[in-house]
């Protein structure tokens, strides 16, 4: 062999040896990015800048201790407009192109569960932080990667039974459900939350986004004896079940999921917007102390049209996802990689974290993929245009 062929085959596995290197101290130095497809547009675009607000004050906080294993973290954002077909896409393309390390899902149960088996299939970390649809994360998988810091529905429907009877003597409710899976998901629940109590209900009236009449579907739970109503829309017809008991002069009692809180329901509704009793997992207005007054504090200086509490709302949105971006730093922390069965097993090894919400304790495990449960709800109504929590 000529001496010119020895060298360079002994050249090409150095070179590649440094090729190799190169390549690692540059992706290194790369961002670590996390994905969000959310409603950032319409009627419910609140939630999607809510859901924005809590990953970015968290993301700075995070970069500012040194990022996720040495990166800096990026946000890249995208908008499903409520639509299944365009959130999937967007997920699609956040993890094909663009490789975020882990996905974050927004306002719509079905946008979510559209989502989900993409996610089990490619086998890439799904965090949920709005929507509550109880398929979203009990989904049968025998390996699960979705996540979630928020609420669920099978749990808040027992709540807001129970609030309906503590708090208004509630025997016979109505029950008004958007027409799609976040409102099937809730009639299962309020079915077993009804029956478990031997109570019956007067009927189930279903409502579409753009409907912008609900007087017949209320006037039959009127007639049947319903004496409130259980509701699970999102902001618009939420507000139009208000001003159509409006039109029809019926004073009847409504108890909410968190639907309301996702854009301009106050503004929507009129002047009685208040009488809408809804849940959430936390508000500004009873967290004015300690991290709550720290993020509030980051949230004026970084958003100079944020003056007060009223312009927070939904503050559920900013902090579900707050939260769940520092437990999701944790993991990928106890992963040490980017790898999504990593990332799925560094969530189960969450030993403790002081969050917004509450103080975390092996929040995760694969027989629980919820973050929060029924302790961790409240109940709140719209007040001169906040979110405030009911006088009990």
């Amino acid at each position: 062999m000529r001496l010119t062929t020895r060298i360079k085959h002994w050249f090409l596995p150095l070179a590649a040896t440094g090729l190799l290197s190169l390549t690692s101290l540059a992706h290194a130095d790369a961002p670590l990015k996390i994905g969000l497809v959310a409603s950032l547009s319409g009627q419910s675009a609140k939630s999607g800048e809510a859901i924005t607000r809590g990953l970015t004050i968290a993301i700075d906080e995070i970069n500012a201790k040194g990022g996720i294993l040495g990166r800096q973290v990026e946000l890249l954002r995208r908008d499903d407009e409520s639509n299944p077909n365009k959130g999937l896409l967007a997920a699609r393309e956040l993890v094909q192109r663009e490789e975020v390390a882990v996905l974050f899902g927004g306002l719509d149960t079905p946008v979510s569960l559209a989502i989900v088996p993409l996610a089990n299939q490619m086998k890439f970390p799904f965090m949920g932080v709005w929507a509550a649809g109880t398929p979203i994360t009990q989904n049968g998988a025998d390996e699960n990667y979705v996540f979630r810091v928020s609420a669920v529905d099978e749990l808040v429907d027992e709540a807001l039974v129970q609030y309906g009877i503590d708090e208004f003597g509630m025997k016979k409710p109505g029950m008004v459900l958007i027409n799609n899976p976040w409102g099937e998901s809730n009639e299962k629940g309020f079915r077993h939350a009804l029956e478990s109590r031997d109570m019956e209900w007067a009927g189930i009236e279903r409502v579409e986004s753009n409907d912008i009449d609900m007087v017949p579907q209320l006037s039959r739970l009127k007639n049947a004896g319903a004496d409130s109503l259980l509701m699970v829309a999102n902001v618009s017809p939420s507000a139009q079940v208000v001003k159509s008991l409006d039109r029809m002069g019926w004073d009847v009692p409504i108890v909410s999921h968190w639907g309301p809180a996702g854009g301009r329901f106050s503004e929507l509704a009129g002047e009685n917007a208040a009488k809408v009793h809804f849940i959430q997992t936390f508000t500004f207005v009873e967290n004015q102390q300690g991290k709550g007054a720290d993020v509030m504090a980051t949230l004026k200086q970084r958003y100079p049209e944020i003056k007060d509490l009223a312009d927070v709302t939904p503050a559920v949105g900013i902090a579900n996802a707050y939260d769940a971006m520092h437990l999701t730093a944790l993991a990928i922390e106890n992963a040490g990689s980017t790898e999504g069965q990593a990332i799925r097993k560094g969530y189960f090894a969450i030993d403790d974290y002081e969050g917004l919400i509450k103080n975390y304790s092996k929040p995760f495990s694969p027989e629980q993929p919820d973050a929060l449960g029924p302790d961790d709800y409240l109940f709140t109504h719209f007040v001169d245009g906040r979110i405030v929590p009911v006088d009990r």
